[in-house]
């Protein structure tokens, strides 16, 4: 008998939308996404540095912890939307690519409705247990109670103003047209600190502080459905409800709600363990550091953003167009974390001794090394986490997750009774490190093809451990110094002979005439 399952795929995957999907997916675009999306991370924490001290100064210590506590609340409810919001974004991004524009209203209309439903029950469930917050739970200040009360139940009406915000801003991510979604982005994200900032000229009451962010987060809203109807006109005129599409919208949602849970447990655990089994001041020791280093996840970050629904059109339609995505944003990520990560091992002693003195110095060095390593392997991982999620396949992420966390609580408590905050951090690194190779390994499984992208890998974060177990010897700054020149130098001559394609190394000599001969005319027009 002929196996025919081959050809059924073929008509699907090779004929349906392929100029949808090069279009969709193309480098420039991807790239010119990838910024914009760096751009909305970058300001509003430029913007935090100067706000944040203001803020302090102005309403005190203990008003600025339940402001905190405000972003962080709104944050964690956020997860009422059931991981509806990527979902959605996966299923359009499928929808586009196969040039199905009459299915797409239904998905968008169905999965905007549930989770402005789970929205409400976020709301409601936020309000109800405000005043267990307010007086048990959270050690607020009996003179403060009344104030965080109200701004607990003001802070509740922004749950559903979150959940389908992300509804509609996915919308825009499946299309990718991330320069639009990032023009309301940033200021919104912006808001989050300058809006509490407006209001300090007539009041330093958390209430109308709060009650600046939610106005704030309901502009952002109508903004974010403005785009999207706009953007997808279909929209507009056909309103559609679709039952049959709640199973794939929960079975995906649902797998999405197990990492969103899961794993930042995994990241805040060690937190509690260090202070319950440690001290509190060695939490400082091992917070700061981590603080740092996670910083280099942003590009990642803003990669990945742009890279899932790139990957959910492209392995919709044309999976030898996936696996070229895949294996380009995980060079890229790798062209960038591992030269950073490299001189943040180096460095981390002198880094700390200027930033912070020298008792943080000798506390958090061999920490701020070992989690550097940490930072290089999860920002690696995150590319095959998006491509197995951009399949459709949450739940192996979320399986994933459910594995790790026994073993990770185990290790992390008797690493940390036995060797303090360095076995933490290495408890930590053991844990990324495995969960980048396995996500690698179900990539390939899942692509059917080995990518070329695994050893490579290996090789990075061996290299990287290679770098963590001699830093130690590295006494002086002059030897540091000459070790990362050599290393860096060593770095750059392995990519250019063997990483870079020939036309990357064409874009890079082009780009560098550009740029000479823009300063060229800049020098002749000031001559002049």
């Amino acid at each position: 008998m002929l196996d025919t399952s081959n050809e059924r795929s073929v008509v699907p995957t090779e004929v349906i939308g392929v100029t949808d999907v090069k279009k969709l997916t193309s480098g420039s675009l991807l790239a010119r996404n990838t910024v914009w999306n760096l751009l909305g991370q970058v300001a509003p924490m430029g913007v935090a540095v100067f706000a944040i001290p203001m803020l302090i100064r102005h309403i005190g210590t203990d008003r600025f912890g339940i402001l905190t506590i405000a972003w962080m609340v709104v944050g964690y409810f956020s997860l009422f939307d059931l991981g509806l919001g990527r979902a959605m974004t996966n299923l359009v991004a499928q929808g586009l690519g196969r040039s199905q524009q009459e299915e797409l209203p239904a998905i968008v209309w169905t999965a905007n409705g549930v989770m402005a439903v789970t929205g409400i029950v976020g709301a409601v469930a936020l309000a109800a247990i405000s005043p267990l917050l307010t007086h048990s739970i959270l050690k607020i200040p009996p003179n403060l109670q009344p104030e965080t009360l109200r701004s607990l139940f003001l802070l509740s009406i922004s749950v559903p103003l979150v959940i389908s915000t992300a509804g509609f801003r996915g919308i825009l991510e499946a299309q990718q047209k991330f320069g639009l979604l990032n023009i309301v982005k940033i200021p919104m994200g912006v808001a989050t600190y300058l809006a509490p900032v407006a209001v300090l000229p007539f009041t330093n009451s958390v209430t109308a502080l709060i009650g600046a962010l939610v106005f704030a987060r309901v502009i952002f809203l109508f903004a974010c459905i403005g785009l999207a109807l706009r953007e997808m006109p279909v929209l507009r005129h056909r309103f559609a409800f679709d039952k049959a599409l709640l199973r794939p919208l929960f079975t995906f949602g649902g797998w999405m709600t197990v990492s969103n849970i899961v794993g930042p447990m995994m990241v805040y655990v060690d937190r509690f363990l260090i202070g319950s089994i440690l001290s509190i001041a060695a939490v400082a020791y091992y917070a700061t550091p981590y603080e740092v280093a996670t910083k280099l996840w942003i590009v990642p970050a803003a990669l990945v953003g742009v890279m899932f629904p790139a990957f959910s059109t492209a392995m919709a339609v044309d999976r030898l167009r996936g696996a070229m995505l895949y294996r380009r944003a995980t060079k890229y990520a790798w062209l960038f974390l591992f030269p950073l990560s490299f001189v943040l091992i180096i460095f981390s002693q002198d880094l700390l001794q200027v930033w912070l003195g020298h008792e943080f110095a000798v506390h958090s060095t061999r920490v701020l090394q070992i989690l550097s390593l940490g930072v290089l392997a999860n920002g690696l991982a995150n590319i095959p986490f998006a491509l197995i999620q951009g399949t459709g396949r949450a739940d192996i992420t979320g399986k994933l997750h459910l594995l790790e966390l026994p073993f990770y609580l185990a290790a992390v408590w008797y690493l940390t009774v036995h060797y303090g905050i360095v076995g933490t951090a290495v408890a930590w690194l053991v844990r990324v490190v495995a969960d980048c190779i396995l996500l690698f390994l179900l990539a390939d499984r899942i692509m059917g093809v080995r990518q070329r992208v695994f050893w490579p890998v290996c090789g990075a974060i061996g290299t990287g451990a290679v770098v963590v177990a001699f830093a130690p010897l590295l006494r002086g700054l002059p030897i540091r110094l000459f070790v990362a020149v050599c290393g860096l130098a060593f770095f750059g001559l392995v990519v250019w002979r063997l990483v870079l394609s020939t036309e990357e190394r064409y874009g890079i000599f082009r780009a560098i005439r550009v740029l000479q001969s823009r300063i060229a005319s800049r020098g002749a027009q000031v001559e002049v």
